[in-house]
């Protein structure tokens, strides 16, 4: 049973670790596989709000999602082996990867369900810092490792929060542009 919290800790760690040095380190290289999750990924969540449409495609396309989806199959994959030794271990290792998915992908689909479960994923997108906060299941790692700066619920928030609700009120006070009467057409 030891094999429950042990894969839980690792698991966040191995989350952490790849999310920093994959993801953020080798990803930032425009020619890399990780490039996606840069480039793609982080620039619709930042323009939309913490909102990734890519979530809304399917699995079968290759897309960020299918990418990321890929990637958490054949980490489980590779733990497999150990399954006669440490089923505990290897079965908190699957769900892990399965809970990492389905949190991630419904923190994307619904920002505000993020901001209010998972706040540090929620920071590490939408705060000042976006090379910061590298977990999404839990914070543990981050807090070991100083890397978790709080974003939710700060005066730096909530300035952030005001100055994007003017300026959408801004752009709803914008009167449509009149309609242009059709010309007739001169022989």
């Amino acid at each position: 049973m030891i094999g429950v919290p042990l894969g839980l800790l690792y698991a966040n760690g191995v989350e952490w670790l790849l999310h920093k040095h994959v993801l953020h380190g080798i990803g930032k290289d425009k020619s890399s596989f990780w490039s996606f999750h840069w480039y793609e990924h982080h620039k619709n969540t930042r323009r939309n709000n913490h909102i990734d449409e890519a979530y809304h495609r399917a699995l079968n396309q290759w897309n960020p999602q299918s990418k990321e989806a890929l990637a958490l199959a054949v980490g489980v994959a590779a733990h497999l082996p150990l399954l006669p030794v440490a089923p505990f271990f290897t079965a908190t290792v699957a769900f892990s990867a399965w809970d990492y998915y389905r949190k991630h992908k419904r923190s994307h689909l619904d920002a505000e369900w993020a901001r209010e479960h998972l706040p540090w994923h929620y920071d590490h997108h939408m705060g000042p810092n976006q090379d910061a906060n590298w977990c999404v299941t839990h914070p543990w790692m981050d807090e070991l490792m100083g890397t978790r700066e709080p974003y939710v619920g700060t005066e730096r928030e909530a300035a952030d929060r005001a100055k994007a609700a003017r300026k959408a009120e801004k752009l709803r006070e914008v009167p449509a542009p009149a309609p242009r009467e059709l010309q007739p057409i001169a022989a």
